[in-house]
């Protein structure tokens, strides 16, 4: 063991009494030109000056081997600001976004002024456990305009106040107004929310800071991550989340959707499980009815209140996946009805190149597909669940069906194959025909069940009418 005397000798480090304390020390080799040392790292808190020296030394040899770096001065927040400048082109528009409001909203406002070395496991842990328990700072103004709307639904005979009301009240744009009154007169009132985030919101944030922080080493800020011990609270996943649809409910819903304009989307969307900005996003190019092939990779997504396009969720979301027969029907019908528009239109067509467009060409908005999608649940009478949900029931039948999970994992596009339970190396290459026919038997078969249950109700309802008829006549 070194000697006090040698200790004494070491160059760069000097150990004193602080207080009852002892604290050391580090500096830097001396100026070539000035001969002076820079201070570049302090440490106290010591009982003896021997667990100074200790600290002080093993410190050295980090710095000396390369692998301890001196603490940036910079705050939180600054370096977040700093970290999203240099990202930003290295992601997609949404994922800065989200980034973006993650920084603003929730780590600026708690500990975005503290240094950046002070980031520690067990601030984090409680950093997270506050985001569950009272994260929550946007308005829920959906809330705000159903409690206006309900307290004042005498006005109007009865209709309650105008969306123009609404929206003065609420401080809310007209077309949201608009939008909230007709869920309401429908009976689509909003849910209670919790004060605090999702467990899934609050991972998201960790996600983040994990990136960040391990960003932080690499550029010689920190020499530790935090966020790499850190714990996210966690709920079941399971909490709160709606069955997906029976094969008999999809085929009810399916029934009146067929009737809609956009009656192929909605196959596509219950007989593939394509993502609701999969939907939006697809192009007219990567559709072959020929070979029965569809080409997903381009996605419209919301950010910010616009529209963006995107390239798929992930990597394993750019894919080729088989049609049914029975959805090949549904498109060839969409795409006849696409060509007349275009021609009826001429010159003034929008030939956006999209799958799913208006009349003139123009590209649908996504949060037009789930207001539509609302619409039709509430005139088929069937069970409300999310637009996503449709995707899941599609899951779940082709898992109950026999489906092989790795063939159904590289259908939906999921990036992680532990969502379908198997991991598999080689995506397939037209091994998923079966499953793409299996699926809309199911609910083809439904549909023409449901249709003659119907007709023999009605021929029962004629014949009973009849009789009675003939009764009342004698």
């Amino acid at each position: 063991m070194m000697t006090r005397a040698k200790r004494r000798q070491v160059p760069g480090i000097s150990v004193y009494p602080r207080g009852r304390k002892w604290a050391y020390v580090i500096s830097t080799e001396p100026d070539i030109v000035t001969g002076k040392r820079e201070r570049c790292f302090y440490q106290g808190g010591f009982d003896t000056d021997d667990e100074a020296w200790e600290s002080a030394l093993a410190r050295q040899a980090q710095f000396n081997s390369g692998r301890c770096v001196k603490p940036s001065g910079r705050t939180v927040h600054e370096f977040l600001t700093e970290w999203l400048s240099s990202v930003k082109h290295s992601l997609k528009p949404s994922t800065y976004s989200n980034y973006r409001t993650n920084v603003e909203a929730y780590i600026r406002p708690t500990f975005g002024g503290r240094k950046l070395r002070d980031v520690s496991v067990p601030l984090l842990n409680a950093f997270y456990l506050r985001l569950l328990e009272s994260g929550r700072i946007k308005a829920d103004n959906n809330t705000a305009m159903y409690e206006y709307w309900s307290e004042h639904q005498h006005l109007r005979n009865g209709l309650g106040p105008t969306p123009k009301e609404i929206s003065a009240h609420c401080g809310t744009s007209i077309h949201a107004a608009r939008s909230a009154v007709t869920r309401y007169r429908r009976g689509r009132v909003p849910t209670q929310h919790s004060p605090g985030l999702s467990p899934k919101s609050v991972k998201n944030i960790h996600r983040m800071l994990h990136r960040a922080l391990a960003d932080a080493m690499a550029w010689q800020y920190l020499d530790f991550n935090p966020t790499e011990h850190a714990k996210v609270p966690r709920t079941s996943r399971r909490r709160n989340r709606p069955q997906p649809w029976t094969v008999d409910e999809v085929a009810s819903w399916l029934d009146v959707a067929l009737q809609d304009r956009f009656a192929g989307m909605w196959v596509l969307a219950a007989t593939t499980g394509m993502r609701r900005s999969e939907l939006a996003g697809a192009d007219r190019a990567g559709l072959d009815l020929t070979r029965k092939i569809l080409v997903i990779d381009d996605t419209r997504v919301v950010v910010d209140g616009a529209v963006e396009e995107e390239d798929g969720k992930s990597d394993a979301g750019e894919r080729e996946i088989s049609l049914d027969s029975f959805t090949v029907a549904a498109l060839t019908m969409h795409l006849e009805m696409l060509d007349t528009e275009r021609e009826s239109f001429g010159d003034d067509y929008v030939d956006s190149g999209k799958l799913m467009c208006w009349p003139d060409g123009r590209p649908l908005h996504p949060a037009t597909i789930t207001d539509t999608f609302n619409r039709l649940v509430d005139k088929a009478g069937v069970r409300r669940i999310r637009l996503h949900d449709v995707r899941h029931s599609y899951s779940t039948l082709a898992l109950d069906s026999g489906v092989d999970v790795k063939i159904l994992s590289d259908r939906v596009g999921h990036a992680n194959p532990n969502v379908t339970y198997q991991i598999y190396t080689h995506p397939s290459t037209g091994h998923d025909r079966p499953a793409a026919e299996l699926v809309a038997n199911l609910i083809q078969t439904a549909m023409t069940t449901a249709a003659r249950r119907r007709a023999e109700e009605n021929t029962a309802r004629a014949g009973v009418n009849g009789v009675t008829e003939r009764s009342g006549s004698s």
